[in-house]
């Protein structure tokens, strides 16, 4: 039975950490963001982030898009400070037509930082990708 179960693999879906200047406060800030590299838009994109190590661990926070169009991104959260210490972890689900897919992607503690920063497919901007 479990043979027959075909679990579909992710490809052309990111997470990213992107380092941009925050108008409303006047300072540089950490943004979480899924990019969407496909030629198919993601329907249902249900996101769930939560941070921790093996003394401290975050609320889990949910996150939805109804539709992430191909060769698009969409801001997931604000990672504070505080937060880039822990491990953090973002569980990304969506469907393409009847297909589901999922995947987690983790930001290792502290490796949130512009020395790690690459270019980002369909953002042309630097940032720090999830693996």
């Amino acid at each position: 039975m479990r043979k027959d179960i075909v679990i579909p693999e992710v490809r052309n879906v990111y997470v990213a950490a992107v380092y941009e200047f925050n108008k409303d406060f006047n300072t540089y800030d950490w943004n979480a963001y899924i990019i969407n590299d496909g030629s198919v838009g993601l329907e249902t994109v249900l996101i769930v982030t939560q941070g921790y190590n093996e003394q401290k661990m975050t609320a889990p926070l949910r996150h939805s898009l109804k539709l992430l169009p191909p060769k698009s991104y969409a801001r997931i959260e604000f990672l504070e400070d505080s937060v880039l210490q822990l491990a953090n972890f973002f569980s990304v689900t969506y469907f393409i037509g009847d297909t589901l897919y999922d995947k987690r992607f983790e930001l290792p503690a502290n490796s949130v930082i512009e020395d790690n920063s690459v270019m980002l497919p369909v953002m042309g901007k630097k940032g720090v990708l999830a693996r």
